[in-house]
């Protein structure tokens, strides 16, 4: 099963998407004969930096969490 398109995440993809579903909504030959491939593709490569950038954000937030928590550790060990 495929994940939602149309997510906040996912914005900056926004133009190929619809681009994609028109092209799909032209009928099972443009589909079948893989005139909407290069769209496909271009979609993929799109939501693959997207994924990136989020993975990238979300690893800079927990090395900040991990920093902070073993500040307080260091805090608890020192007045122990």
């Amino acid at each position: 099963m495929h994940p939602h398109l149309h997510t906040k995440d996912n914005a900056a993809c926004h133009d190929i998407m619809i681009a994609f579903e028109e092209c799909h909504a032209r009928g099972f030959l443009w589909k079948s004969m893989g005139m909407c491939n290069d769209l496909k593709e271009q979609l993929s490569s799109c939501l693959r930096a997207e994924r990136f950038k989020n993975q990238k954000e979300n690893q800079n937030k927990v090395t900040d969490k991990k920093a902070i928590i073993r500040q307080k550790w260091k805090e608890i060990d020192e007045n122990s």
